[in-house]
């Protein structure tokens, strides 16, 4: 199978037409996985989609369900609190991880039954939420760009955990074949313009 060319990325409202034009397969919710590799443009590219899809859109970030520098349990902690809930039409719940504690907070955070539900974050679109998902969106950008992004972002002193953090999420990514089960590919250097 050919891999996905990356784009520039698409107007937000191209995407927001494919979000509303999906049938809701997690219940009555549509839900959009934002995948690809840290510091990639992840976390940009699904506020401005929520932002656009308006106040029946809801963000969740993996980053809130990692037990800190691990994809290990994270989908399995978003699929037991949220997606299943949200699949049986009731609310959900997960408890966000504290990375200045190194714990899970003792109070859940909810999430009430929203229209739209975007994931984003590193392992938020493995095969196992296919059966649930609208749309699959891939973000990559070169690997130099995200380190930098990353260290300006979480300071030098994490550099052996973002480097860490790579090789961890690639591996993820290849045997999950993510990137080539996107529906949509978006070079997370280009503007996501409205």
């Amino acid at each position: 199978m050919p891999r996905p060319v990356p784009r520039p990325a698409p107007p937000v409202e191209g995407l927001v037409d494919r979000v509303r034009g999906a049938p809701p397969r997690l219940g009555r919710t549509r839900l959009v996985c934002v995948d690809g590799p840290a510091g990639s443009g992840k976390t940009t590219l699904a506020g401005r989609l929520a932002d656009a899809l308006g106040p029946g859109a809801a963000v969740l970030h993996m980053d809130d369900v990692y037990a800190g520098w691990t994809l290990t349990g994270a989908f399995a902690r978003l699929a037991a609190g949220v997606l299943r809930p949200l699949a049986a039409g009731t609310p959900g719940a997960y408890h966000r991880y504290d990375w200045h504690a190194g714990a899970f907070g003792t109070v859940p955070t909810p999430v009430p039954v929203p229209d739209v539900l975007v994931v984003e974050g590193c392992g938020s679109c493995p095969r196992a939420a296919d059966p649930w998902t609208a749309l699959r969106i891939w973000v990559e950008a070169p690997a130099d760009v995200r380190l930098a992004r990353g260290l300006t972002r979480d300071g030098a002193a994490l550099a052996g955990h973002w480097r860490r953090w790579q090789l961890l999420e690639a591996a993820h990514f290849a045997a999950e074949g993510t990137r080539a089960r996107a529906d949509v590919v978006v070079d997370g250097t280009a503007r996501t313009g409205r």
